[in-house]
């Protein structure tokens, strides 16, 4: 085991610590965790919204559908104004943060307002659709059944259809190009100096305007190219994401994903952070596409603290109470009782730390394997269509069961999936614990 924890130091942990020190990766991270609160709000107007689909008694059907049914336009705003603009909160938030990060840290002059005003910018400028015909550009007007394009803005469900979870990763690159650009400006000085006695406000105005226009252009330039090449950014993004939303969405893929998370825990790495960094946009698209559009997709939402990490990394909630209650080793039944109740809402940094796990040859293998276990529970109930997939975004510290009851739209076949991927998660456990809490044991009596 010794060898093995040096191999995951020197080719995983090594690479991975780097990669999460990378000022992209903690600003997409910080703009995945500020969309969390506005993603769970619109999840709920929606799970409230399909009742009648969930509790299909006639009598109940029709009484929601003669009292709030009449109000559903009014209060599913709540739900259009976040799940439905989605990639416009990860365009602001990854901007400002982005912005910030250079501003603290590099010391250079540039303000995360105009990061994030000026991501915006650049994403909308991605929004309408272009077409080059006749030797001119034009903007796209269709109105044909299916397909709404007025002036080139694309209409869906919820309003304009790339301001939703499609716009995504396209919102994330312009984010990214935006920053740069802004950060290049101020680096070589290529910005309007107003004097001192100037307000900051107006100052901040006049230092974004040169970048501005070079963003301007720069998106110009590029949204030009692709339109003469016949197709646009948004058709070009879609390509390598959609391999790699392809590859997570198979259960090969999710074992990987598991794998690699569990490994940069296992040396003392928070792995979810780092590795769901990348998962949690593909994640809300795929949600977004089992609610628009009647998809069968596992990894969506909030799946991993739905059906895989109950209890907490390392899916340890029976673990914890196989500590509390059953367990001869009294450190470990000490250690197990005080872990209990954060360990119900998905928090075991007790366990991690304190049992410990992290660097123990005794747990490394049940740790690695558990999670991968539950994973495969979760992920073929909902490809085999025994429950329910996700549909709305739930707290991560939500109970077992309770998470993905409400997370499926009031399923309560995926509240069962998930207490049994708990069961399953335990019994690898199992035969781990048993020899650790007897090795232990005998310590504390002198046996050993």
């Amino acid at each position: 085991m010794q060898k093995v924890f040096d191999f995951l130091e020197k080719y995983l942990m090594g690479p991975m610590g780097k990669i999460s020190q990378y000022k992209f990766v903690r600003a997409i991270t910080a703009a995945g965790t500020a969309t969390i609160p506005f993603t769970i709000v619109g999840s709920m107007f929606l799970v409230f919204n399909i009742l009648p689909l969930t509790f299909s008694m006639p009598w109940f059907v029709d009484f929601f559908n003669g009292t709030f049914g009449k109000f559903a336009d009014l209060y599913m705003l709540a739900n259009r104004a976040t799940m439905g603009i989605l990639a416009l909160y990860f365009n602001l938030v990854l901007g400002y943060e982005f912005t910030k990060i250079y501003a603290e840290e590099d010391g250079l002059n540039v303000s995360p307002i105009n990061g994030a005003l000026l991501s915006m910018f650049a994403f909308f400028m991605t929004l309408p659709q272009l077409v080059f015909e006749k030797g001119a550009v034009s903007l796209v007007h269709s109105v044909e059944e299916g397909s709404y394009v007025i002036n080139g803005w694309a209409m869906g469900g919820d309003g304009v259809s790339r301001l939703g979870s499609v716009g995504i990763f396209t919102a994330i690159i312009m984010a990214v190009i935006a920053v740069q650009l802004y950060r290049l400006c101020v680096a070589k000085n290529w910005v309007i100096k107003m004097p001192e006695s100037v307000p900051e406000g107006v100052s901040r105005g006049f230092t974004a305007l040169i970048p501005a226009f070079v963003v301007a252009f720069a998106i110009i330039f590029i949204n030009g190219v692709f339109v003469l090449l016949g197709t646009d950014v948004y058709q070009v993004v879609a390509l390598p994401f959609s391999f790699v939303a392809n590859i997570t969405n198979s259960w090969l893929g999710l074992m990987v994903i598991y794998f690699l998370v569990q490994s940069l825990w296992i040396v003392g790495i928070h792995g979810a952070n780092i590795i769901f960094a990348f998962v949690n946009p593909i994640a809300l698209v795929n949600m977004a596409e089992n609610v628009n559009n009647g998809a069968n997709i596992p990894l969506a939402g909030e799946f991993s603290n739905m059906f895989v990490t109950l209890g907490g990394s390392g899916a340890t909630l029976g673990l914890i109470i196989y500590l509390a209650y059953m367990s001869k080793a009294e450190q470990l039944k000490l250690l197990g009782r005080a872990s209990i109740a954060p360990a119900i809402f998905n928090i075991n940094e007790p366990i991690i730390f304190g049992l410990p796990i992290i660097y123990n040859p005794n747990l490394a293998i049940p740790f690695f394997l558990a999670p991968m276990a539950s994973a495969s529970v979760g992920y073929f109930a909902i490809k085999l269509q025994l429950c329910n997939p996700v549909i709305a975004q739930m707290p991560w510290p939500s109970p077992a069961g309770i998470g993905a009851f409400i997370g499926t739209g009031g399923d309560f076949r995926a509240a069962i999936v998930a207490v049994v991927s708990a069961v399953v998660a335990f019994l690898v456990y199992l035969p781990f614990i048993r020899a650790y809490d007897e090795k232990l044991y005998k310590e504390e009596q002198g046996l050993g």
